[in-house]
């Protein structure tokens, strides 16, 4: 049966938190068809065993893929989608903060009839569970960003999101192209929603990325975002006579 959903979660020496995660993605889409993949993205640790030890321990839906070495989030987004047989993608962060339970939401919001249009439903998290310096971080990063590209989105950072797969293998392929997803959405003329979320502290395992990679390579990334969006002529059709 082709799956309702495809659940991508991309992860990175995230061995204490897969299984857990994967129970929690199983019981919140229990009764719908769904996949998890969960894309290995070049770990250390145990993380492709802890993953199949989850597939094994009573989660069929599970798929595993392996990148050969770290290759980053968006690649592993990447990976997931394209591997991915759902029509609708979800995705969530692998460190277990994004809450699974959310996922039926953003199904409910995408089957809302004034909804019919919209291709990328984002969490927005509207109580961070995170230290200050880091919510401050974040505020800051998304004001500039709103700012200067005009998405409309105060929460794009979030990991939760819902997108139509066919409109996201349509977008420019980049390096942390995660974080600008709804203005990529946007540009390709596609409608964009926000849904408030729930956030958990992390309670496993430590953080990936750190202060200065998101600031030094976010500003680098905006003004190639702003590029792209001041070079994409909208609205053109095409007819075949």
């Amino acid at each position: 049966m082709m799956p309702d959903i495809s659940v991508v979660v991309p992860v990175c020496n995230e061995a204490e938190n897969v299984g857990p995660l994967a129970r929690e993605i199983a019981a919140a889409l229990a009764g719908s068809a769904f996949e998890i993949l969960f894309v290995d993205d070049g770990s250390t640790d145990g993380t492709a065993a802890a993953v199949q030890a989850a597939r094994a321990g009573g989660i069929p839906e599970i798929r595993l893929l392996r990148h050969s070495f770290r290759s980053g989030q968006s690649a592993a987004v990447s990976t997931g989608v394209r591997a991915a047989r759902a029509v609708w993608i979800g995705t969530l962060d692998g460190d277990g903060q994004n809450d699974p339970k959310d996922l039926p939401r953003l199904l409910a919001a995408r089957d809302a009839p004034d909804n019919a249009a919209v291709r990328l439903f984002a969490g927005h998290r509207t109580t961070r569970r995170d230290t200050g310096f880091r919510r401050l971080q974040s505020r800051i990063a998304n004001g500039i960003r709103s700012r200067l590209l005009g998405d409309g989105t105060p929460d794009t950072g979030c990991g939760i999101k819902l997108m139509h797969r066919e409109t996201y293998l349509n977008l420019p392929q980049f390096d942390h192209m995660h974080r600008f997803l709804p203005a990529l959405y946007q540009r390709a003329g596609a409608a964009v929603v926000s849904v408030p979320v729930r956030h958990r502290p992390r309670s496993r395992g430590v953080s990936k990325y750190g202060m200065l990679d998101r600031l030094w390579v976010g500003i680098a990334d905006l003004l190639g975002v702003m590029w792209l969006k001041r070079r994409h002529k909208a609205g053109l059709a095409v007819r075949e006579e």
